[in-house]
């Protein structure tokens, strides 16, 4: 490596459902200082989730800036920022400000205007974020006046955070973020005419389609180095670059406040007949690759759940300890829908179940329950996208994302699909995938060959079960889904 290159440094931004983190990354790969701040959304009412932007934009700014105190400007090469997706924000062109709360990819505000939509020949998914656009514009720009004029714009975190800190210099957003918007045409790799049109939202309002590396722009915030912005991509797609999975028919799964597993399609789309999404999983050099992606909704935020909402933990770090006290969970059972089942339901109706609880129940019992709901929502998960794929099965399924710390989480997973689950050194997986397309964009990393060699393995999780006694647990819980979706048993 290159003795200048060797000394340079990227930093990411990753902004989630629930927090911002910004890593400093060093050119082998490693983590060289990391900050969070908790962004928690706001629920206002059942199945209505908002975020408060101005919030996340100070938490942004705050572990930017924790990360890069003393850190030399010119030795930081580039800014990647990885973001939810789905979630809409409309904002005055003259402030950067929004004109209301950021509307979260979990809202379901919409879920019945995106079905009549559909009996219209017009598909947009209620966790993206078109639909929930036109709702904040039909509230305030009623007449669309305002964004014809280009008072208004449009789009998803990624373009925001990018207008925001480039002092309005860059409205941009990339494919992968596109693809999760809601109007975006996959077949003509570009903004949906149709869906425009039906949602009556200009194209103008709506940022230019970039790569996922590339440098757009400089940061433009006061106390910050006028660092290059040299990346936009997905949460869940930096996640797929972060575990280099590169090769069509490779998988991951990112436990956050929902889990997302995510299969690399190739060159061109895969389409779902089980309720995953073709995606664009990144653009580079103005060409796409593409996933097929499916969603378990809730899955880290479950054990937030049991932390905030039952009181039984008092950190989620300690439902992996506490879950295993137990042999298994006595009976208790657990289907986490708290926003309603994703793939391969896609039933925003949907709630969450504990059941089979009994005087002899503890809590741990109950914990060791929701972590088994969780492996097995994402069972169900995996069976979709392989049941959509032509690829074979992969060796091993990659796992990212704060939940996989959870030892006793990731045994289960690997017993529910009887694969072998891999845990990385890094598990921020978001954050690392956007630094690496950074430092694609500004020479630190001259190709995905080289990127590989930074990838270390914690640790390997092994199946223990016997397939038929897997198939036969599976079996058992899945009954229990019928529950949450409220279908008489």
């Amino acid at each position: 490596m290159r003795q200048e290159a060797a000394e340079a440094l990227v930093v990411a931004l990753d902004e989630g459902t629930t927090g911002v983190r910004a890593v400093l990354i060093d050119a082998a790969g490693t983590p060289r200082a990391e900050a969070y701040r908790e962004v928690l959304p706001t629920f206002p009412a059942p199945g209505l989730v908002e975020h408060d932007p101005e919030a996340l934009f100070r938490g942004t700014v705050e572990v930017l800036r924790a990360v890069l105190e003393g850190v030399p400007g010119e030795r930081v090469r580039g800014l990647g920022v990885a973001t939810q997706r789905g979630t809409a924000l409309v904002w005055d062109t003259a402030t950067g400000r929004t004109v209301a709360p950021a509307l979260s990819w979990q809202d379901q505000r919409t879920a019945a205007r995106c079905q009549a939509l559909m009996g219209e020949g017009v598909f947009v998914s209620p966790l993206a974020a078109a639909t929930k656009i036109e709702w904040i514009l039909d509230r305030v720009d009623a007449d669309r006046a305002a964004v014809r004029a280009g008072r208004l714009r449009c789009g998803t975190v990624d373009a925001w955070l990018a207008w925001r800190l480039t002092a309005g210099r860059v409205f941009a957003t990339d494919g992968s973020n596109a693809s999760c918007s809601g109007f975006y045409d996959l077949l003509i790799r570009g903004w949906s005419p149709a869906i425009l049109e039906a949602l009556r939202v200009p194209v103008a309002a709506l940022p230019a389609i970039v790569d996922s590396s590339a440098v757009l722009g400089r940061l433009d915030v006061p106390g910050l180095s006028p660092i290059p912005v040299a990346a936009l991509i997905g949460d869940q797609q930096a996640a797929m670059m972060g575990q280099l999975r590169l090769a069509p028919g490779e998988v991951k799964i990112t436990y956050g406040t929902s889990a997302m597993l995510d299969l690399n399609a190739g060159p061109e789309p895969l389409w779902s007949s089980h309720a995953a999404y073709p995606l664009v999983l990144w653009q580079r050099g103005g060409l796409p690759t593409f996933c097929l992606e499916g969603t378990a909704i809730t899955a880290g935020a479950a054990i937030t759940w049991l932390r905030d909402g039952l009181g039984i933990i008092a950190r989620p770090e300690e439902s992996a300890a506490l879950a295993s006290s137990v042999a298994d969970a006595g009976g208790a059972w657990a289907v986490p829908a708290f926003q309603g089942l994703g793939t391969p339901y896609m039933d925003a109706a949907a709630r969450a179940v504990v059941g089979g609880l009994s005087r002899a129940t503890t809590r741990a019992h109950v914990v060791r329950a929701v972590l088994e709901g969780i492996a097995w929502r994402c069972r169900e998960v995996y069976d979709a996208l392989r049941a959509d794929t032509p690829y074979p099965p992969p060796a091993a399924l990659r796992a990212d994302g704060g939940a996989a710390r959870n030892d006793l989480l990731l045994q289960l997973q690997a017993d529910a699909l009887g694969l072998p689950v891999e845990r990385p050194a890094v598990v921020q997986a978001g954050a690392l995938g956007a630094g690496y397309l950074a430092g694609l964009a500004t020479g630190v990393w001259s190709s995905t060959d080289e990127l590989a060699r930074t990838w270390r393995r914690d640790r390997t999780f092994e199946p223990t079960l016997a397939a038929a006694e897997r198939e036969a647990r599976f079996a058992s819980w899945q009954r229990h889904v019928d529950a949450a979706r409220g279908v008489p048993g």
